[in-house]
């Protein structure tokens, strides 16, 4: 199992559990998740990071909300999820434009 998957489970997971439990660096916690997991990412995986990012960003994560007894918590996960996605568009994007300022991949 390589860094990216480990990255993007425990995000997944820190997403779901920091629903329900507030650490008071639940921000911290999935930004530094975020940045493993798109740091470690693929370079075929980089686009797909992107469009997810800006999705959940967008409004995506609120796509559920609607759903009686079961809607803000979702809403609230894929919040969280945002904030990975979000951190790992970051370290993709600052990844990208050094591989492109050194000529190499990083």
């Amino acid at each position: 199992m390589d860094l990216a998957k480990i990255g993007w489970g425990l995000g997944t997971l820190a997403a779901v559990v920091l629903t329900f439990v507030n650490t008071g660096h639940d921000g911290t916690i999935l930004a530094v998740l975020g940045l493993v997991a798109g740091y470690a990412s693929a370079t075929d995986h980089r686009r797909g990071v992107m469009i997810a990012a800006i999705f959940l960003m967008a409004g995506g994560s609120g796509a559920l909300g609607g759903i009686i007894g079961a809607g803000e918590t979702l809403t609230n996960v894929l919040g969280s999820l945002s904030s990975v996605f979000s951190a790992a568009a970051v370290a993709i994007i600052v990844k990208t434009m050094v591989e492109r300022f050194s000529g190499s991949e990083a």
